[in-house]
């Protein structure tokens, strides 16, 4: 349960949420969400850990991979969801 609630878990649920959003809110198109992810991903991380090496690059690269994901898959769940309803 300890892991569950981790502060890099917390990273990529809120990295996952705040794309979905930025991607509802926005209407970015799908082929830059990638590109909005690695970034505040990386920004995320040199945050966390208030200096740049290429080991928070790396962290923030997997916040950024784990958001995505997410967000590929609360969307495939909708559309699952939506395409049931019909």
């Amino acid at each position: 349960m300890e892991a569950i609630l981790s502060i890099e878990f917390t990273a990529y649920v809120a990295l996952a949420v705040l794309l979905y959003a930025i991607r509802e809110a926005a209407k970015i198109p799908n082929r830059y969400i990638p590109i909005v992810a690695v970034v505040l991903g990386v920004a995320f991380s040199i945050f966390e850990n208030s200096a740049f090496s290429f080991d928070v690059l790396v962290n923030g690269l997997k916040y950024a991979l784990y958001g995505i994901g997410s967000v590929a898959a609360i969307k495939y769940a909708l559309e699952k969801v939506e395409g049931a309803g019909k």
